[in-house]
């Protein structure tokens, strides 16, 4: 059994004190961690792509700049992130969309990458795909992990979109909630304060963000691509999602997880066919 982290066995211990002490203290913290991203470089094979790229910011609202970067011509195809990602993993689609005849564009998400600010949500997420989208309407989007969620909210509020591409999507984000408060180590009414407070926040309620529903909505062809053995993102989610949207093809991987399935030529390929089949 692998020895957890000194760092996460004094958070759990900081947490499960202030849970039984201070619980509306522990659920503000836990709210801002919650939302609080990590960055983590780009090795060197995402900037060789990027050097290939022209780079541009979107100021979104009045405070909330987005890095982004295009490459060649022709319809767009949008690539969406997920959570502590950043745009350049999705790279390795570049170039083979790029030859196939298209443009391609991603972005950095907020509180994410090269973009501003230090704190971030599936709401964030969704507001700038919308933006971005605004400014630079996709013909097709390809999306990763909580890049899905983000953008199928961004369906439903109205951005257009011909084809999609979604990579070990979620099917229902919050579950991600109880996933994090089980690492922290939050008792469980200190969890149900954290989301309170985030839904008064935004304004919308947990169940506002389930695919399940909104997926039986959706008119827009989609591609799941989704790996047996994902350890962050259940193949049973992306299975369902496949199954809850009309007219969606499941592709299933082995042994490629949750990231490096990003890079597997077979995906990329396959993704890159159904994208362009679409174009007229």
């Amino acid at each position: 059994m692998q020895k957890q982290p000194a760092s996460l066995t004094l958070m759990r211990g900081a947490f499960g004190f202030l849970s039984r002490t201070a619980p509306d203290v522990a659920s503000r913290f836990a709210a801002d961690l919650f939302m609080k991203p990590r960055k983590f470089e780009a090795p060197d094979r995402e900037r060789e792509v990027l050097a290939e790229a022209t780079p541009f910011e979107l100021l979104l609202g009045t405070d909330m700049r987005i890095q982004a970067w295009r490459w060649g011509r022709g319809p767009a195809v949008l690539l969406v992130h997920g959570w502590e990602g950043r745009g350049s993993q999705l790279a390795p689609f570049v170039r083979p969309l790029v030859a196939s005849g298209r443009s391609v564009i991603t972005f950095d998400a907020p509180g994410h990458g090269a973009s501003s600010g230090k704190r971030s949500s599936l709401p964030h997420f969704a507001y700038a795909v919308r933006g971005v989208a605004a400014a630079n309407p996709p013909h097709a989007i390809v999306a990763h992990s909580l890049g899905c969620a983000a953008t199928t909210l961004a369906l439903r509020d109205g951005m257009a979109a011909e084809r999609l591409v979604y990579i070990a999507p979620p099917l229902n984000p919050s579950d991600y909630v109880t996933r994090f408060g089980e690492i922290i180590g939050v008792s469980e009414p200190v969890l149900d304060r954290m989301k309170l407070r985030i839904e008064e926040r935004f304004l919308r309620k947990w169940s506002d963000y389930s695919l399940a529903e909104t997926a039986r909505e959706m008119t827009a062809p989609l591609l799941v691509v989704h790996d047996r053995t994902d350890p962050e993102t259940l193949y049973a989610e992306g299975a369902a999602l496949a199954e809850a949207w009309p007219g969606a093809r499941l592709m299933t991987t082995e042994g490629l997880g949750h990231r490096r399935v990003l890079r597997d030529e077979k995906v990329i390929e396959a993704a890159t066919k159904f994208i362009a089949f679409g174009v007229r």
